[in-house]
């Protein structure tokens, strides 16, 4: 049995599957636009499509010690190969809208943050843990994107990207432990790290910054 068949309370196999492939979507195209931005070629924005799609999954996987998932299912591969299409397809479109990569990604944010969460929690990480893999499932897409393309990753510079992730994960750990954990309130969790985060975009809100002496 995989992570992706395994069930917790409202969440069966299909629902969860739903989600996984539909934040893999998501996040791959913030990856995918990403490269057509940085111009690379269909092959790069395919394969950083691929990259932000899956190694959220793969860390926290990893991390757990169990078989990683998302590459040997052809559900998730097809949807960020067909992410990575659109994005080279429609990326002139889409880049019309500033902050459209931004708004993929934090989609793709709150959808991560609470499956990394439940599966964690299915496979018995504790409460905290499972937190902080939500998180890593989250924002590891992202990271590694903006470590492909040479700049410093936005979780180290944007103090409302881990942070909402951290909080959607924190939310779904308290309905489990709560025993109140259901579809409506993992898409309160969800719901709640997408509006943090945009609210971040929208307002610029951070963290304080290191600041240097001659600044």
């Amino acid at each position: 049995m995989t992570a992706l068949s395994l069930t917790k309370d409202a969440l069966d196999g299909q629902m969860q599957t739903l989600i996984v492939v539909a934040g893999s979507f998501v996040f791959a195209v913030s990856g995918g636009l990403a490269g057509f931005k940085a111009r690379l070629d269909l092959f790069g924005v395919l394969v950083l499509a691929a990259v932000v799609g899956l190694s959220g999954g793969a860390l926290r996987d990893i991390m757990l010690g169990i078989p990683v998932t998302g590459i040997f299912d052809w559900r998730v591969v097809l949807s960020v190969i067909l992410a990575g299409f659109f994005s080279f397809v429609a990326g002139t479109r889409l880049l019309r809208w500033q902050r459209s990569i931004g708004a993929f990604d934090a989609v793709g944010l709150s959808l991560f943050s609470v499956i990394g969460t439940v599966i964690s929690l299915q496979h018995n990480a504790g409460p905290i843990p499972s937190s902080l893999l939500g998180m890593v499932t989250a924002v590891g897409g992202g990271a590694m994107r903006d470590i492909i393309l040479n700049r410093v990753p936005a979780v180290l510079r944007e103090g409302l990207y881990a942070v909402p992730a951290l909080l959607g994960a924190s939310v779904v750990v308290l309905g489990y432990e709560l025993g109140i954990a259901s579809i409506a309130w993992y898409g309160f969790s969800a719901g709640l790290c997408l509006a943090v985060r945009f609210m971040g975009m929208v307002f610029d809100v951070n963290l304080p910054r290191a600041r240097h002496a001659e600044e």
